[in-house]
Formats: structure tokens, sequence, C-alpha cells
């Protein structure tokens, strides 16, 4: 896997695909009105509004999204909104978890799987208020850098949805889940 410099990454926007999003709503109960802070172009926000949802858009960058504001989420306070779900840049996963912590009681982060391998980390994952990591059990289809011109590779990272809720307490649960209307079909037991 060829890493890039973070100057080439600029804002590190690797877009999300639908499916993630899918399987998310099928896995987890969403409530009405909801902040992507993170938005992007807007898939997150068009699958959740699909849905009925009232959801808040914004991001550092204007990329279209319709309704969208411009805003730093590290600097920002919430608007009213019962749960935080987005796919956060990468270079500042942690700081977007901890700071939506502190403004939402539910928060949901598409995240790389190695998100949990982390001792800077430890006081977001281990104070027993990460309810459940929805892993998915197929690769995601591959999330290209905003503006990348190489190959179009398939995925080599493993995502899981981290579901953050301030009412719960004790451990994690540990859920497979699949974006694959054909694995989506099996049967759940013994996992």
């Amino acid at each position: 896997m060829i890493r890039h410099p973070l100057a080439d990454r600029g804002h590190d926007l690797y877009e999300t695909p639908p499916v993630a999003v899918q399987a998310l709503l099928g896995a987890e109960w969403l409530p009405n009105r909801i902040w992507e802070p993170a938005c992007g172009p807007g898939v997150i926000v068009r699958e959740l509004r699909a849905t009925g949802r009232a959801v808040f858009a914004s991001d550092i960058v204007d990329y279209g999204c319709p309704g969208q504001t411009v805003e730093d989420f590290l600097t920002t306070r919430a608007p009213e909104a019962d749960c935080i779900v987005t796919n956060p840049p990468f270079k500042d996963a942690a700081a977007f978890v901890a700071h939506a912590l502190e403004l939402c009681p539910r928060v949901i982060m598409l995240l790389r799987l190695a998100f949990l391998e982390s001792e800077r980390r430890r006081s977001i994952l281990e104070d027993g208020t990460l309810a459940r990591v929805h892993v998915f059990r197929n690769r995601l289809p591959m999330m290209h850098r905003d503006g990348w011109t190489g190959p179009k590779t398939s995925s080599t990272t493993a995502f899981a949805w981290f579901v953050w809720d301030r009412s719960h307490r004790g451990p994690t649960a540990l859920h497979r889940l699949s974006w694959s209307a054909a694995d989506a079909a099996l049967p759940m037991a013994a996992e």
C-alpha cells in the first residue's frame, strides 16, 4: 500500500460508499436529528435524508453538499442534534471523536478497524461509552482520496462503524455486518 504525505492528501477527504451507510442503517437505530460534520460531497447526508431524517451538514471546505455550512468542526459547537454520524478525516479522527463526545450524546464514526490499536486513544476507547463496533465482514469498496487520478484499486483496509453512547456503561459489543446484499442475508448466529 502506498502512503502519500499529508501535504498531498489535503483535507483528507475519502468519500464514504453509500453501501456503508445503508449497512449502518440496517444495524443501528438512529435518531431523527443528526449532524454530519465532515460531509464532503454529501453521501452520508443524502443516505440519511432519504430515510426522512433531518441532517445538518457541515465541512471545513465547500464540497457542494446541499444545505452545507462551511465551518471547522474542531472549533465549533453543535447545532441541535441527537447524534453525530461521520467519516472523519483520517488524520484528525481521534480529535473528531473526542470533540464529538463533548458535544453530543451519541457519536457514530466510520473508522479504520486499526483505530482500536492505540494507547493515545485510551480515554475515548476505554471510558465505557464505546457501546458497539460494527466491523465489516467484507471490505468496503475503495474510498479514493478526493482528486485522486491514479489507478482505482480495491480496498485493503478494514473499516467499522464505531458507536459511542453516553448512556452506555460496560464492555463494548462487537458485531459483524456486511454491505453486500448476498452477505447481509446470511444468518448472524454464532458471531
